[in-house]
């Protein structure tokens, strides 16, 4: 693995349509739970085999079990109902859980879909979570008092799910909070409840925040306890990077940097990708920044997702051989 400008994808990928008939066929109960989980294993295979192919350095395993990033989680814990279909954005809805009781959950939900997808390489694998705060604020609360408390409770839960992956050999972490800007008073909760989630924790840890108002979270948002922001800056035109400029990058810290734009059709050019990763370069050394796109990848089409991944990693490649490290 190169020791600089390590790259990597956020989460999700798009679901390959043999899946997506595969979905609707259980739904209609066509086929079943084990016939879609062969489905479900094949899209795996073929997320991976992408990713080799292309070279990135730690992979995701696309998350090809999952609908929603909430949804997923709540369907299976304890203390949840599912609402009706809510708008999320654009033309995308989603059945956004009820908190109806005491939220508890046995230990190791996403282990096996993670231990299945590790053995089909040899590169690490991410083990991929939703964090407490994003869990709590896209779902509606009827039952805790008061936000914190749920917050708070979903917290020990992603915790248990996050040493579950640790021990079962995961050695990169990733906490999605993409909440956490909507509230910007509420930071400070967010922070105490990854606290929660990554106490202990030996594996490295990442937490990926995309598409808010980073101007009323940030210096604070560095406080966040884990080990890399993964931060989404190629949809705004790279201009996060001048608040980042303006405060200290703290040493221990790395930084993953979204240098293509999920929501976009469009295909960006090898050149503005490498202007943005040198930008970068000013404020975090090569040896704590990441590569990646702004978010998962599962709002674009195969071919669409290829080709951002794809000229993504020859823009890594030239600024890679004109440092002199390839």
């Amino acid at each position: 693995m190169s020791q600089i400008l390590k790259t990597t994808s956020v989460g999700s990928f798009p679901k390959p349509p043999e899946l997506m008939e595969a979905r609707i066929r259980f739904r209609k109960g066509d086929i079943t739970r084990d016939q879609l989980s062969a489905a479900e294993r094949e899209a795996t295979k073929a997320v991976i085999r992408l990713q080799e192919d292309l070279g990135l350095d730690i992979l995701v395993h696309g998350e090809m079990e999952r609908g929603d990033m909430v949804a997923y989680f709540a369907e299976t814990w304890q203390g949840f109902e599912e609402s009706l279909p809510v708008r999320s954005y654009g033309n995308r809805y989603y059945r956004k859980p009820i908190v109806v009781g005491r939220v508890g959950a046995k230990r190791g939900l996403t282990v096996e879909a993670w231990k299945e997808a590790q053995a089909l390489t040899a590169k690490p694998m991410k083990g991929m979570l939703t964090g407490p705060y994003t869990i709590c604020d896209w779902s509606f609360n009827a039952f805790y008092p008061d936000r914190r408390s749920l917050v708070l409770d979903l917290a020990e839960i992603v915790h248990q799910e996050a040493l579950a992956l640790e021990e079962a050999g995961a050695e990169y972490i990733q906490i999605d909070e993409p909440a956490i800007s909507t509230r910007p008073e509420e930071l400070e909760l967010a922070i105490e409840a990854m606290a929660v989630v990554t106490t202990g924790l030996n594996t490295h840890t990442i937490s990926h925040i995309c598409y808010g108002d980073f101007d009323t979270i940030y210096p604070k948002l560095l406080d966040l306890p884990v080990d890399q922001l993964d931060l989404e800056v190629a949809n705004q035109g790279f201009q996060l990077l001048d608040l980042i400029a303006a405060h200290p990058w703290p040493k221990q810290k790395e930084l993953a940097l979204g240098v293509v734009d999920v929501h976009s059709h469009g295909l960006e050019s090898i050149a503005s990708v490498k202007e943005g990763i040198y930008k970068a370069l000013e404020t975090v050394p090569a040896d704590r920044l990441y590569i990646d796109p702004d978010c998962g990848l599962k709002t674009r089409t195969w071919e669409e997702a290829e080709a951002k991944l794809r000229l993504m990693m020859e823009a890594v490649r030239e600024v890679r051989q004109e440092l002199g490290s390839e």
